[in-house]
């Protein structure tokens, strides 16, 4: 009971769209209309730019934090990565915004955030080298949590690197057409102040 009770508080929490209020209530916009009019984070920095973006990002990562800390806050006895995957199926299959969501990264980082805040830390290392020296912001998400997987099992947590890998292969799959791009070199690159 306390898994599905949790499940659905999780998923809920990971359905705000963060990209589709700050678009609307801040700049009177309908991210969905522009850009790849996806509701994630680099769709958001492209279209509304940095402040909007940030926002964006903290929001949809502390989404997995939350749902990640449900047990803690409610004495439940569930596993806590557990529930921090409704949250990502909440993010990517948004019940509030017709089931069209962001791509699963910053609310896959918030579940890792909320469980091990260390292997959080090295995966923001591993986002912003990979992103400094490839300018891809998809390449350095998969490869991230590629990054995840290896060292959470360094760490010998079983269960961590059980999660970090389905969040890592769903992360794969939500960007098979940014790959799709990137071997055709048509995938758009960020540009450095």
């Amino acid at each position: 009971m306390d898994y599905i009770l949790f499940g659905i508080i999780a998923y809920l929490l990971g359905s705000i769209p963060s990209a589709l209020i700050v678009g609307k209530v801040g700049y009177q916009l309908d991210i969905r209309e522009h850009g790849s009019g996806n509701l994630g984070a680099t769709n958001t920095f492209r279209v509304l730019g940095l402040k909007a973006g940030i926002i964006v990002t903290l929001s949809d990562i502390l989404k997995g934090t939350a749902a990640a800390s449900l047990p803690l806050l409610m004495d439940g006895d569930v596993n806590r990565l557990v529930i921090g995957l409704f949250a990502v199926l909440g993010h990517t299959y948004p019940l509030f915004a017709r089931f069209k969501g962001g791509k699963a990264v910053a609310t896959s980082g918030g579940i890792i955030l909320g469980v091990n805040p260390l292997l959080f830390a090295l995966m923001i290392i591993s986002f912003l080298l990979t992103l400094y020296f490839s300018k891809y912001v998809s390449l350095s998400s998969m490869i991230t949590g590629i990054v995840a997987v290896i060292a959470s099992s360094i760490m010998g947590e079983l269960g961590l690197t059980i999660v970090t890998a389905l969040l890592t292969l769903f992360v794969f799959y939500r960007h098979k057409e940014n790959l799709r791009r990137i071997k055709n070199k048509t995938e758009p690159k960020i540009t450095w102040m």
